[in-house]
């Protein structure tokens, strides 16, 4: 064999995984001894070599990578989101030795400035872009360069695209499913049409419904935009049609449609059960504790930056698509429907 291999091959050689392999090549101390041999035994045998930056990279490149958020940064720096998806992106990117640059902005003008700039200064290796309809419209402007990049959500019109995402209709579909099992069946939800995640929540809403042969209300759906205040906007407005439980597509949101549950002097779960979607840390805190949908954030970012380095090594720039499942995480916020109020 020669020393073109590339760290997927290796792992798949060795019987481990890709971050198991860049980790023994970069001395990471928690490997234990027999991975560590099963590996080196590989690379032994085929004589694999690896450039500076932890790949088998070309040396000219900069091992530099670059995060694109497409939203200010009043939102970046507030919704608990993104900060656990950059510990997942920040993690892999040590683990590969690599370094991390981040852009965040608020409009598409400024956004295609920022891309236009990276391509032509050609300082970076890939992009990581996170999905908002904004980052949408960078897309082609990726896609006609010869820029790597990988997606985390589901573009719009994602073929041959590279991307990271979990399963939103499932998780839709999990969270509507365990009310209509606890016996509501008035129920809401606060959606959003902000990108594809919150178009496949309310696709899975809608799904379970459905497999319950329960019309689909459009009296009983309202939109927010992720934000914890367009949640508390969007349940004032969802309280006027009375559900007697509601699916929130998003954490943060669902903390502001309990403030407006608690302002019409309701009860959770006693007067309205509420599930939320993605488990961040804010789901705990909450009064009650929220029954929620956890997505892998951690989990999609450190893959993400493996399915980037992957592209980068390979050159294989076909779509590389991974959707990640997702979990009900059972908690306070709902309970079975009291027969005494029916």
């Amino acid at each position: 064999m020669t020393n073109k291999l590339t760290i997927q091959q290796i792992a798949e050689l060795s019987g481990v995984s890709k971050a198991t392999v860049s980790r023994v090549l970069n001395g990471y101390p928690h490997i234990s001894p027999q991975l560590r041999k099963q590996v080196q035994k590989v690379i032994d045998e085929t004589g694999y070599q690896r450039n500076h930056a932890a790949r088998s990279l070309a040396s000219h490149r900069s091992n530099i990578i670059g995060l694109i958020i497409p939203s200010g940064p009043q939102i970046v720096f507030t919704d608990p989101y993104f900060p656990a998806l950059t510990e997942g992106i920040t993690q892999s990117v040590n683990e590969f030795d690599l370094i991390l640059a981040l852009f965040v902005f608020h409009s598409e003008h400024e956004g295609r400035d920022t891309i236009d700039g990276i391509l032509n200064t050609g300082f970076l290796d890939g992009l990581i872009i996170t999905a908002d309809h904004i980052g949408d419209l960078f897309v082609s402007q990726l896609v006609d360069s010869d820029m790597p990049f990988v997606y985390i959500g589901r573009p719009d019109d994602s073929i041959g695209i590279s991307y990271v995402d979990t399963d939103n209709v499932g998780g839709g579909y999990q969270a509507t499913k365990h009310l209509l099992e606890l016996g509501y069946s008035r129920i809401g939800i606060i959606a959003c049409e902000k990108n594809t995640s919150g178009d496949d929540r309310l696709k899975g809403y809608q799904k379970a419904l459905e497999k319950h042969s329960i019309i689909f209300n459009k009296r009983l759906v309202e939109y927010g935009d992720y934000t914890m205040e367009s949640g508390y906007e969007a349940m004032k407005r969802l309280l006027k049609s009375k559900p007697d439980a509601v699916f929130v597509t998003s954490d943060t949101m669902s903390l502001g449609a309990i403030r407006a549950i608690r302002e019409a002097n309701l009860k959770i779960p006693e007067d309205i059960a509420i599930v939320g979607h993605d488990d961040l840390r804010p789901a705990i805190q909450a009064d009650p504790k929220l029954t929620t949908v956890r997505q892998p954030i951690d989990r999609t970012g450190r893959i993400a930056v493996e399915t980037l380095v992957n592209i980068i090594e390979s050159g294989d720039y076909a779509g590389h698509q991974t959707i990640l499942p997702t979990t009900l995480v059972i908690r306070d916020s709902c309970g079975a429907v009291n027969k005494d109020k029916i």
